[in-house]
């Protein structure tokens, strides 16, 4: 949101005291960190700017970048104290470093929910998928220090050609252009390839929605990540559909797209 009105309004106020700023929700893409950490806590000289990851059933915050460790552009950072994860292949083992897989939690830590509401069946069914572990739902991968990116749900990794994307991959490739303010990346049924990818962008207060810059982005895309990646399609939009707590409502866009209901949109902010 900052990041579309431009560094001028947080240029024209003291945030000095401002320490510590953690981002929680949609996964931090690097170029977003970069901006905040610059505009908003003065590059390192008075704040820090800090990603966390959880989930509602979870009670608080899981995966994290404490102060006390250095904050890596695009990872979240490793298990808070309690809590133990794993990125878990298609065989139920550990991912070697940079691969993708499954996030899970490898046991109950103190703040975790012992159950959902009128529906324990629906808690019970998420430890019994891959047995002994809490399956989240979200793709990430892992490096060799044990950081741990987010990549996005399950459900939303693009299958392009056999090859699966991140849809966060997409969309911080996208935010790294200076145009763009916001970006989703969707999936859309393809015969041939078994989905093209389809892009929704807000662009910066500073720019003009133009078919000249959807050319360029997609473009910008493709020298990113490769032309597997390459998006098929591209809307400007006024503003991404999201929930009250900031995460981008995909299954939304892809419902929109296709035509068809959305389902239970009540989380959606108005």
């Amino acid at each position: 949101m900052f990041m579309r009105y431009g560094e001028a309004y947080p240029a024209a106020h003291d945030l000095t005291t401002l320490r510590v700023i953690a981002c929680a929700g949609e996964p931090l893409n690097p170029e977003a960190w970069r901006w905040a950490q610059t505009h908003l806590a003065g590059d390192g000289k008075w704040g820090y700017v800090i990603d966390n990851w959880w989930q509602t059933e979870l009670g608080g915050p899981t995966l994290g970048t404490p102060p006390s460790m250095a904050m890596r552009p695009g990872k979240v950072g490793v298990a808070v104290p309690g809590a133990e994860a794993d990125v878990l292949d298609e065989n139920g083992k550990s991912a070697p470093p940079g691969m993708g897989g499954r996030l899970v939690l490898k046991r109950p830590f103190p703040h975790m929910l012992r159950t959902v509401w009128r529906d324990p069946a629906r808690y019970e069914r998420d430890w019994q998928v891959i047995p002994g572990c809490y399956v989240t739902g979200d793709v990430a991968t892992r490096d060799k220090d044990g950081y741990i990116a987010v990549l996005g749900r399950y459900d939303d990794v693009l299958n392009v050609a056999g090859h699966r994307i991140g849809t966060a991959e997409v969309e911080s490739a996208l935010v790294s252009h200076p145009a763009v303010a916001e970006a989703a990346a969707i999936g859309v049924p393809d015969p041939m390839k078994g989905e093209t990818i389809k892009v929704f962008v807000q662009v910066r207060a500073d720019h003009v929605a133009s078919e000249a810059l959807s050319a360029a982005l997609i473009e910008h895309v493709r020298r990113e990540l490769g032309p597997i990646a390459t998006p098929s399609a591209l809307e400007f939009v006024a503003a991404l559909p999201k929930t009250r707590s900031g995460k981008i409502l995909r299954r939304f866009l892809k419902a929109k797209e296709a035509g068809v209901d959305a389902g239970d949109v009540s989380t959606m902010e108005g």
